[in-house]
């Protein structure tokens, strides 16, 4: 929750990123911080919204730093329990059989229309969305509950609409991931669909469903 003197809005990769006002700040400034996430420091005379468009021309180097620190984390990790060739081979066919005709699925039932869908295995994104409408989506995802893997499709489907995270994005999404929750709520009530519900109903920010799914994948580590 913010509190006086900040601000916080939801980036769908990054999550909260908090805009603070301080008195001794004498211009912009941006941290990264490996546990208490992202921040924006401005001096007061600068309103909230320069602050939020300076945040977005320094995203691709917010975004690297936290790969950054996420490697330095998993690089300090023991790796006993690091994925074996036969088990990345296995998520691969589950997620060849599995991820394409969802999305094709929630694609017709959402109204987009895309060029073709990739399966790949890397370690910085579960997804991505080309300006020429090709969708890459990550062997991992099928490791995920469902109402996380739906989000992912549709998160990368409505870039096809808006190939940015601009204010257009956001409300689409959410708009998109509050019909589709509901209705795996009526159909198939899953214990994770019920939990990110309900988290989601005591969010007060502006798009609590993204809020919480993007904080939910978290959870996990890319294999």
């Amino acid at each position: 929750m913010a509190t006086r003197g900040t601000r916080i809005f939801i980036d769908p990769e990054i999550g909260e990123v908090v805009l603070k006002k301080s008195i001794r700040a004498r211009h912009i400034s941006i941290r990264v911080h490996p546990t208490r996430g992202v921040s924006v420091t401005l001096p007061y005379i600068i309103p909230y919204a320069a602050a939020k468009l300076f945040f977005q021309t320094k995203r691709g180097w917010v975004l690297k730093t936290i790969e950054k620190q996420k490697k330095r984390r998993e690089d300090a990790e023991p790796q006993d329990n690091a994925p074996t060739a036969a088990e990345i081979e296995a998520l691969r066919l589950r997620a060849k059989a599995k991820l394409p005709p969802r999305l094709a699925e929630l694609a017709v039932k959402y109204g987009f229309s895309y060029q073709r869908v990739t399966i790949k295995h890397n370690s910085s994104n579960w997804g991505s969305c080309s300006t020429k409408g090709n969708i890459n989506l990550n062997l991992n995802i099928v490791r995920l509950p469902q109402i996380l893997q739906d989000y992912i499709l549709l998160h990368e489907l409505c870039h096809l609409h808006h190939p940015n995270h601009g204010e257009d994005f956001h409300i689409l999404l959410e708009r998109l991931l509050r019909d589709h929750t509901a209705e795996l709520l009526r159909n198939a009530p899953a214990s994770k669909t019920i939990a990110f519900a309900s988290e989601a109903s005591r969010s007060k920010g502006r798009f609590p469903i993204t809020h919480t799914l993007s904080k939910g994948i978290k959870g996990y580590k890319l294999w």
